[in-house]
């Protein structure tokens, strides 16, 4: 392979057949809940300008650990036959989406000398998509690109479109993922080389995916800035683009 070139990877990486750590997400919610609620109560007392931070920061990871969570919930809805139709599909704009979950994460990057972006555009392709699952999906991105991504830089989102389908990505500045790497994200909710990085919001977000006929993937940044791009392909609304 050109060592200048990028790679580029379908979704094989992030697939899982186990997960036996449901049923500890339920048990973790509860305590992790109540470690957030406890850190907003101590936030609101006397407390020097370090110290507040602090408990920012507190505040920002519980809830980082809570999306994951609540991701696992719905996976497990998913695996439930019972409840194939619980999640239907409808047209959604991507644009809206990226920009809400820039607006959400804003303070958590921001808090790591970070800052996440969406890049604009004039047309819009709507997706075929369950809107709180591709949202879900986007937060997995942006949590895996947060700890890694380089300080004082932009991790970006782009909507595009490639070919007949529409392509959500996520574009971060961090050190590359090998492919041997991303196999072994496949067997754990871990990322070797970005240990920070979440392995297991990879693995949501490609079930995730698959649930609503589209796949995730990876393209790795070999020239100038380097890093990744994580991605989401869906397909297209017969509805036309808003202007």
């Amino acid at each position: 392979m050109n060592q200048g070139s990028d790679h580029q990877a379908h979704h094989g990486p992030f697939t899982s057949g186990s997960f036996g750590v449901l049923a500890a997400a339920h048990e973790l919610k509860a305590p992790v809940s109540l470690i957030r609620q406890l850190a907003l109560e101590l936030g609101d007392t006397a407390l020097t300008a370090s110290q507040k931070q602090l408990v920012e920061r507190v505040v920002l990871t519980s809830e980082r650990s809570l999306r994951l969570t609540e991701g696992l919930s719905k996976l497990a809805r998913l695996d439930d036959s019972l409840l194939a139709d619980a999640f239907p599909t409808e047209p959604v704009n991507p644009l809206l989406l990226c920009q809400e979950v820039a607006r959400e994460l804003a303070p958590l990057y921001q808090a790591s000398n970070r800052t996440l972006t969406v890049r604009p555009r004039r047309t819009v392709p709507m997706v075929v998509a369950h809107r709180d699952l591709l949202r879900r999906i986007l937060l997995g991105f942006a949590d895996n690109a947060l700890h890694y991504a380089h300080s004082n830089t932009a991790v970006t989102f782009t909507v595009r479109q490639v070919g007949g389908a529409v392509r959500i990505s996520l574009r971060d500045q961090g050190p590359v993922l090998t492919r041997r790497m991303l196999r072994q994200a496949a067997a754990v909710a871990h990322v070797a080389g970005r240990p920070q990085g979440s392995g297991l919001g990879l693995v949501l977000a490609e079930r995730f995916a698959r649930a609503m006929n589209g796949h995730t993937g990876t393209i790795c940044h070999r020239g100038i800035g380097g890093g990744m791009t994580f991605y989401v392909t869906m397909q297209p609304s017969v509805q036309l683009p808003l202007l």
